[in-house]
């Protein structure tokens, strides 16, 4: 009995584990809200999943490090003009 119970525990850890690899948070302390990207959302609006060059560059998956300008600028707003996602403030920082 312990053992499926240890068993059951492992399997509910590395569950949680690869479901917080595709959520990432980021501006958490913003005036205007902290905001949660969801990759696995975001991996479906590119052309036949995700190519890793549209954002990570030819680098390996990894978190992104995003600053007020890139987000604003060449990396998120841009991507959203192109395919009709959020480009107003509370679309994307959510308080």
């Amino acid at each position: 009995m312990k053992k499926l119970i240890v068993a059951l525990m492992l399997v509910a850890f590395a569950a949680s584990i690869s479901f917080a690899a595709d959520v990432v948070t980021y501006c958490p302390d913003a005036k205007k809200g902290a905001v949660t990207f969801d990759h696995k959302a975001h991996s479906e609006f590119v052309d036949g999943g995700c190519k890793n060059a549209a954002c990570h560059g030819d680098a390996a998956p990894a978190k992104i490090a995003i600053d007020k300008k890139t987000a604003h600028g060449k990396m998120c707003k841009v991507c959203h003009k192109a395919t009709n996602g959020p480009t107003k403030c509370g679309g994307c920082h959510i308080k």
